[in-house]
């Protein structure tokens, strides 16, 4: 069956854009050939700095003849209705119609017949529409508009259009459409300086042989694993390693059609700078990789340039000209980094009182005093030095006023703990400056050590109970705090660190600080960690309704607990006796569900022993005392497997009780009774976990 291949060459297509608008234009028509029942076998996109290509293979040379039936009016009905049934279907009178029988009545049908069209029509008709409709997230305007379209939005300007489609065995059709004057046919363009002469192509293979001739690597994947392998080589001939980055490693794939990678050097004095400060320097500025020593780890002065010529003196220029501009910017980071270490840490908190973080919560000053204030009283609780983490909770936030930071947002954190070592504190109250934003997403590292653990807790439990005082919660896909990632944040602290934190008392005791707080709000906010523990747990393979179960019970605000309870909850019902325990437990809660509903009361207290009839309600009733004492006792001592166990022994008894008992006698004291009876099966299992939340 034919292909079809499309190439929109352009002016540059800025690296950033490039990925999403090849999956695009591979959505957009392959959507449409679907839309007009032209099915595919296949497509791919690519892209480079100045073209997107589709190859599109398999495509039907033309529409199947599509057969319609239309329902008209009935025999005999108003003649008005039938000629308008005539007019839509286009038949000449009802001599052409069928009747379709109907026990309500007889009703005309008009089975029409439309032609399908060859594919190459039908591309004649979208690719324009695409192509004018395209997503890009800016565009230009170019060119004038004519009296038949209207002038053309696009990234950059569009120079010409490649859209062929045939069979490999035959010379293709040109999909022929006008689009404000850019030319549509079969000839593209080589790279821009080692090949720019005009290629005839006809077809995807002939085409991308013909580009790689014209040194255009096509593939961005390909262009990719080229950077790389030539890097990776030239550094360890000299020795060194790349300092890998897969995200510049996408954006300088977009920056050339032709990668030739090349190094250059800098003076050895800039390695003073932190290594984090060199590598943002050079990768902001020049978007080159920096090296490194596998001996040692540290940055070396070199560095690595892609280029996208096959330059005539080796590169020579090209090196000297991002050795210049790197040379300059270093200097800049070298002054502002020695500029910042004049200045202590401490002595930038009175400009906090100038920043508003935000306008119902106040200054970045008085964020910082309810941090403080927190930490220190969340550092007994998790065992860290309170006298530590009270000063490190003080410093985090200093680096924020740095000139490094104000160049290079992203080190903010890691900066504060460069200048906290180098001002002389203490490693761990240096060390929470980088770690008390973490973790910052689910692959992030999550801080150990305790004074990084308190302040990354009470930064994040006060951007959470703040936005939860002045009613600014997450919303659907809406959350433009990060309120969501910091809760996580706080989940991973705590399970991860193993740690007993009781959530609800530290959130009430912080929200006093704060206006328009009630108790309402931090058992909302219990409840939208609930939620976020329950996404962490099924991340985890854990079932989310056993999370529900266990947070149900009322009160569960120690995370670490729950997550125990529950893994415990998870193995136990994975047994037979958990399996049919919980089934004798449904059956109990629903026969209760029914009659309390019915009676409008509970059928709550104590069973009387003497309305027991059966002995497997005399048994039952044992059973019931013995394993509530016993379930309770372990969980008292957090013993959760334990509970689980003695939950076990109730199997039997609850079995034979459904077995051989029938719960509404026709003694109206023994019917309460034994609903009672069932109460006291829900009430001993409720000491690990509401049973009526676990789905079967």
């Amino acid at each position: 069956m034919p292909d079809l291949l499309l190439e929109l060459f352009s002016e540059e297509i800025p690296a950033r854009m490039q990925a999403k608008a090849a999956e695009d234009l591979r959505r957009m028509v392959t959507d449409r050939l679907v839309a007009e029942g032209l099915v595919y076998e296949g497509a791919k996109a690519f892209a480079t700095p100045r073209r997107l290509t589709l190859t599109v293979h398999g495509i039907p040379a033309r529409q199947s003849d599509l057969k319609q039936e239309r329902k008209g009016p009935r025999v005999g009905g108003a003649e008005a209705a039938i000629q308008g049934f005539l007019k839509a279907t286009g038949l000449n009178s009802l001599d052409e119609a069928k009747i379709q029988r109907d026990p309500k009545g007889d009703f005309y049908i008009a089975l029409t017949e439309k032609p399908g069209k060859p594919t190459v029509d039908v591309l004649a008709e979208i690719l324009p529409i695409i192509i004018r409709t395209f997503p890009w997230p800016k565009q230009m305007r170019w060119g004038a508009a004519s009296a038949k379209s209207s002038a053309l939005t696009w990234v950059r300007p569009l120079h010409s259009i490649v859209a062929t489609f045939g069979i490999e065995t035959e010379e293709p059709e040109v999909v022929q459409f006008d689009l404000s004057g850019v030319s549509v046919g079969q000839t593209t363009y080589g790279h821009r300086f080692l090949a720019p002469d005009a290629i005839q192509v006809r077809r995807f293979d002939d085409y991308v042989a013909k580009l790689q001739s014209a040194k255009v690597v096509l593939d961005p994947e390909r262009r990719k694993e080229i950077i790389l392998a030539d890097a990776r080589q030239l550094t360890f001939a000299q020795g060194y390693e790349l300092v890998e980055d897969p995200a510049l490693l996408d954006e300088v794939a977009g920056l050339v059609e032709w990668p030739v990678v090349l190094m250059g050097s800098f003076d050895k004095d800039f390695l003073s700078i932190p290594d984090e400060v060199i590598r943002a320097t050079i990768r902001a500025n020049q978007k080159c990789f920096v090296v490194r020593d596998p001996k040692t780890q540290k940055l070396t002065n070199k560095f690595v340039i892609t280029a996208n010529i096959e330059a005539s003196d080796g590169g020579t220029a090209i090196i000297a000209g991002n050795e210049r501009v790197i040379r300059a910017r270093l200097s800049d980071a070298k002054f502002f980094y020695e500029t910042d270490l004049k200045t202590k840490l401490e002595s930038r908190l009175p400009k906090f009182e100038q920043i508003v973080f935000h306008e119902k919560l106040g200054t970045q000053a008085a964020r910082i005093a309810r941090i403080e204030k927190l930490a220190a009283e969340i550092a007994p609780l998790v065992g860290a030095d309170a006298t530590k983490t009270k000063r490190a909770a003080q410093l985090a936030k200093t680096d924020l006023l740095t000139e490094v930071v104000g160049e290079f947002p992203e080190l903010q954190g890691l900066m504060g703990k460069y200048y906290a070592l180098a001002q002389g504190e203490d490693a761990a109250v240096a060390a929470a400056s980088e770690d008390h934003y973490k973790p910052q997403g689910p692959t992030d590292r999550v801080p150990s050590d305790l004074v990084s653990v308190a302040v990354a807790l009470a930064d994040k439990l006060d951007t959470l109970v703040g936005f939860w005082a002045i009613d600014e919660k997450p919303t659907g896909s809406k959350d433009p705090f990060a309120l969501r990632r910091a809760a996580l944040g706080v989940i991973r602290l705590i399970i991860e660190n193993n740690l007993r934190l009781k959530l609800k008392s530290v959130a009430l005791s912080h929200a006093s600080t704060m206006t328009g707080y009630d108790e309402s709000k931090p058992a909302d906010l219990l409840a939208f960690f609930a939620d976020r523990l329950k996404g962490q747990l099924r991340d985890q393979g854990a079932r989310h309704d056993l999370v529900d179960a266990v947070f149900a019970l009322g009160g569960q605000d120690d995370l670490l607990m729950v997550v125990r309870r529950v893994e415990a909850l998870g193995k136990f019902l994975d047994s037979d006796d958990g399996k049919n325990l919980l089934a004798g437990t449904k059956r109990a809660n629903n026969i209760l569900a029914i009659e309390e509903k019915k009676e409008k009361r509970k059928f709550d207290g104590a069973p009387d022993a003497a309305l027991f009839k059966l002995d497997e309600e005399k048994a039952l009733a044992r059973a019931i005392a013995e394993v509530g004492l016993e379930a309770s006792a372990a969980v008292a001592k957090e013993d959760f497997a334990g509970a689980m166990t003695a939950m076990a022994k109730l199997r039997p008894a609850v079995d034979a009780f459904f077995d051989r008992v029938k719960v509404n006698d026709d003694d109206a004291a023994v019917r309460e009774n034994r609903l009672k009876l069932l109460n006291e099966i829900r009430a001993a299992t409720r000491a690990v976990a509401d049973f009526s939340k676990i789905q079967d």
